[in-house]
């Protein structure tokens, strides 16, 4: 069986994701070790927090390097959170931050109105809705608030 590998840079609700795959039937691993990321099955980068403390943790624990060699093999890689925000190329957040570039583009806030001048809830926690524009990168859709 197929071993789902989360990393631990210091930051995230390492303990939540790794109950929710086992709940699903996987075999979950909790590592910092950069071998294990790089030759990993599934790899998922959770994370809770600022943009730069998450790249701080990956730099201080030398995973940037694993990450991007496991993400050149084209294997399953999901960023949960803060993990999906650093799989760009940088973040406005606090400053100018360098993410990891393995998704084109930029994280940036999100307005404080919406199209029709109502104010937007920040932050936003609930489900939102799928809509169908087309392929990026094997995803499907863009979410909106509802």
């Amino acid at each position: 069986m197929s071993r789902v590998t989360v990393i631990d840079y210091g930051i995230g609700n390492l303990l939540s994701v790794a109950r929710a795959f086992e709940h699903c039937g996987a075999n979950v691993e909790l590592t910092d070790d950069a071998r294990k990321i790089a030759d990993a099955d599934y790899l998922v980068l959770p994370g809770v927090g600022a943009f730069a403390d998450g790249m701080s943790g990956l730099v201080e624990r030398g995973l940037i390097e694993p990450i991007k060699k496991f993400a050149a093999k084209e294997r399953p890689f999901l960023g949960i959170c803060l993990g999906m925000q650093m799989m760009l190329d940088q973040s406005e957040e606090y400053g100018a931050n360098e993410g990891l570039g393995l998704i084109p583009g930029k994280v940036v806030a999100i307005p404080a109105v919406g199209v029709d001048g109502s104010p937007h809830k920040i932050p936003h926690i609930g489900w939102n809705e799928i809509y169908i524009f087309g392929y990026f990168l094997g995803w499907h859709g863009v979410g909106r608030n509802r």
